[in-house]
């Protein structure tokens, strides 16, 4: 990414908080299961470890994360209600390498009546994905 561009300037991008301090490893795990590089060295909190900023390209659009502050605001709640859904070219290879990174499945893997083949997986930091592609058409 170029350095005067400082994100996005378009779309909606999600923005995880990572519970327990666990952000550098997210950083880790989205790389492994989906291949996240990062647009910009993570920004870590003077004098400690947590990450303050991350900035992740992801399946051609943006993923912003950080871990938890409570003593600004409140502690991150469990994830829940929101899922992030990546539309691939190979749902199986996706989902695979998903679960090798380490992630659990949530709603199989299969073909879907709106023609997709989609499944969910958990993330180990409690966030749901969606992996979906354009069903392979069955052979007679």
């Amino acid at each position: 990414m170029a350095h005067d561009q400082q994100g996005p300037s378009g779309g909606v991008t999600a923005h995880l908080t990572i519970r327990d301090n666990r952000a550098a490893e997210a950083i880790g795990f989205y790389a492994k299961a989906f291949g996240a590089e990062e647009a910009m060295p993570a920004v870590k909190e003077e004098g400690g470890e947590r990450i303050m900023h991350a900035h992740l390209l992801l399946n051609g659009g943006h993923l912003m994360l950080n871990d938890d502050f409570p003593e600004y605001g409140g502690a991150a709640s469990p994830p829940g209600s929101v899922t992030l859904h990546l539309q691939v070219s190979d749902a199986d290879a996706a989902w695979n390498s998903a679960l090798e990174a380490g992630a659990t499945e949530k709603m199989p893997l299969a073909d879907q009546f709106w023609g997709d083949r989609y499944g969910q997986v958990t993330d180990p930091f409690g966030h749901t994905w969606s992996i979906g592609a354009p069903a392979v058409p069955k052979q007679d």
